[in-house]
């Protein structure tokens, strides 16, 4: 880090990981919100708990942390208090809820009142004016239907939103077992200026499989067996085993899979689109781990002596990069949650490193928006002509479940009361494995 580092202002900020990651690249955190008061605890606790890393700097130190819903918050609140009135951050830096847009949730997009809150990030962008910007979401924003119900609107939406303001943007997935964390985790980025030229994304340093390039053979993707063996055995308060029934019933799965959900039928797929139930996945631990779950439902593992145990909170939080010394505020449930809700260090590291490259540049450039990559036209196609196929099959089958006396029709019933906080702090899965 250099004597004056630059300087991040921290929106959706939850336990912190994305930060940890970009004060590990060379930033310093001004400010971070979050109106989780888990989250806001975990940033407090860790705060003044000074661990450090690196070149001796403490994580989040002399940061501005601030609980508060994004909503009733003004760009000037997130100003240092001796900044003069034309202070700009280097960076602004976050994530909104993704939820809305996972392939695990109900994928509501932008009915989802949690989907809209671009719109309170790109207002702080607006009035803070950053030099640049680093956006994440998960995957499912690439195909996620707006208004009109079209795959891929939300994206357009959210890239018009940015260039309105004067900014240029550039997106790409990224999966976080390509920069060797154990983990298959995907999430969409867009990095964005507004007078400098466009920064470019990481190339990745570790491989699945291992292919001599141009420049040698790259190492390949960390196991979750490797990762495993660099802790210590978890206590025995720690453990969670299955129960009678359970165990039973998983005795015959083999490691990378799991017990299978019946699934609604298609018209593409007679026999049911199943997938693996939730909690009933065991790990393969010659691969990466899947994607941790903001759920205590974690995948299990086979130790040498064969029975079944769940990947642990500790086990979990290094999977995301956090520090062994890194505490999380709140009940198991929030912790699991916020651990699962956390964007993977190693993201932070990578990116923050890339938009450091160009803002030590100094170079000033009127910048123009990179095309989408290729990758995003392919899944926005493929969806489009998958709803084709399956749409209306699928809208039969939700009037059916629909109907009262349903589980799906109770849960309907129970209206906005379903849906916890609503602002940056919902309980549930994402699991977007690739």
């Amino acid at each position: 880090m250099s004597p004056d580092p630059f300087t991040v202002v921290s929106l959706f900020t939850g336990a912190g990981g994305l930060d940890l990651g970009l004060e590990q690249a060379g930033f310093r955190t001004i400010s971070a919100v979050d109106s989780d008061p888990d989250c806001v605890r975990t940033l407090l606790n860790n705060q003044a708990s000074k661990i450090r890393f690196g070149n001796g700097s403490a994580y989040l130190e002399g940061a501005k942390i601030i609980r508060a819903e994004i909503e009733t918050l003004e760009p000037t609140d997130f100003k240092p208090p001796t900044a003069d009135r034309n202070w700009v951050p280097d960076l602004m830096a976050g994530g909104p809820p993704c939820q809305p847009f996972s392939s695990s949730g109900k994928m509501l997009s932008v009915d989802d009142p949690r989907g809209r809150l671009f719109e309170d990030f790109v207002r702080m962008a607006k009035g803070l004016r950053p030099k640049l910007i680093l956006f994440e979401n998960v995957r499912g924003l690439v195909t996620a239907r707006g208004p009109q119900g079209e795959p891929g609107e939300v994206l357009g939406m959210v890239r018009r939103a940015f260039e309105d303001i004067g900014y240029a943007t550039t997106f790409a997935l990224l999966n976080a077992a390509d920069f060797g964390c154990p983990q298959r985790r995907v999430r969409c980025f867009m990095m964005a200026t507004r007078s400098t030229c466009l920064p470019d994304f990481p190339e990745a340093t570790h491989t699945e499989f291992l292919d001599s390039g141009l420049f040698g053979v790259s190492p390949k993707w960390m196991s979750l067996g490797e990762y495993l063996a660099t802790l210590p055995p978890p206590l025995n308060e720690e453990i969670v085993r299955p129960t009678e029934r359970l165990a039973i019933q998983l005795a015959g799965v083999a490691a990378g899979s799991g017990l299978k959900s019946a699934g609604a039928r298609e018209a593409t797929r007679p026999g049911g689109h199943w997938g693996y139930r939730q909690g009933t996945f065991i790990a393969d631990v010659t691969q990466p781990a899947r994607t941790v779950t903001a759920s205590a439902s974690q995948d299990w593992i086979r130790p040498p002596d064969d029975s079944l145990r769940r990947l642990t909170l500790r086990e979990c939080a290094g999977l995301q990069g956090f520090p062994s010394s890194w505490q999380f505020a709140g009940p198991v449930a929030s912790q699991f949650r916020q651990v699962g809700n956390a964007v993977p260090t190693v993201f932070g590291c990578v990116l923050g490193r890339s938009l450091i490259a160009v803002l030590e540049s100094g170079r000033r450039s009127t910048p123009r928006s990179a095309p989408l990559p290729r990758d995003f036209a392919i899944a926005i196609d493929y969806t489009k002509r998958e709803q084709a196929r399956n749409g209306e099959s699928r809208r039969i089958a939700r009037e059916k479940l629909s109907q009262p006396g349903t589980i799906l029709g109770a849960v309907k019933g129970l209206g906005s009361a379903g849906l916890a906080n609503g602002r940056g702090g919902v309980a549930g899965v994402d699991h977007d494995d690739p």
